[in-house]
């Protein structure tokens, strides 16, 4: 099979959470004893597409995981698409069992632990956290990754998906430590 195409059937998700908000939010909530100081997004990119991002506040347990991104969001989206491969990285509540069970319906990729530079919708985080501006509340904040988010452009997405190869080339190059990505 063409990797570039192998690629190209892969739908990353990923829940980000307080790097994404980071200098974003008053002083008075930026620890992370402050309950309304973080923000998790959690959205699935694939090559011609985007999933919606749902953007939750708190702790994502593994049964929150399965109700309200995989169940409700990422079932559906997955579903809606030919032949794709679900990708995740090993966060806890992704792996706990009540998501992997919720997972056995579609096919897998398995996922290497600290392996961020291989999995391009890193990269669409970094980009988004970059183009943040300060918000003032809470609800701004979530209201400017959603407009981030729905303006991000799917050309951006194609490029970083079409550049896995060469990551997975230059990560066996590196032995499987840093990479120029």
């Amino acid at each position: 099979m063409n990797p570039g195409l192998f690629w190209g059937q892969i739908i990353t998700v990923y829940g980000c959470g307080g790097a994404l908000v980071s200098g974003t939010i008053p002083p008075h909530c930026s620890t992370s004893h402050c309950p309304h100081s973080w923000c998790n997004g959690l959205g699935a990119i694939a090559y011609d597409s985007r999933s919606t991002l749902i953007v939750m506040r708190g702790i994502l347990t593994g049964q929150h995981y399965v109700d309200d991104i995989l169940r409700s969001h990422v079932g559906p989206f997955l579903n809606g698409l030919s032949e794709a491969i679900f990708q995740q990285d090993n966060a806890r509540p992704h792996t706990v069992r009540v998501a992997q069970g919720f997972l056995r319906h579609f096919q897998t990729l398995p996922w290497l632990a600290r392996s961020p530079d291989l999995s391009p919708v890193e990269h669409v985080w970094d980009q988004l956290k970059r183009q943040m501006p300060s918000r003032h509340s809470v609800q701004d904040l979530e209201l400017a990754v959603q407009d981030l988010w729905a303006h991000l452009p799917q050309d951006n997405t194609r490029c970083l998906i079409n550049s896995m190869p060469d990551r997975v080339a230059a990560c066996i190059a590196a032995g499987g430590g840093p990479t120029r990505y």
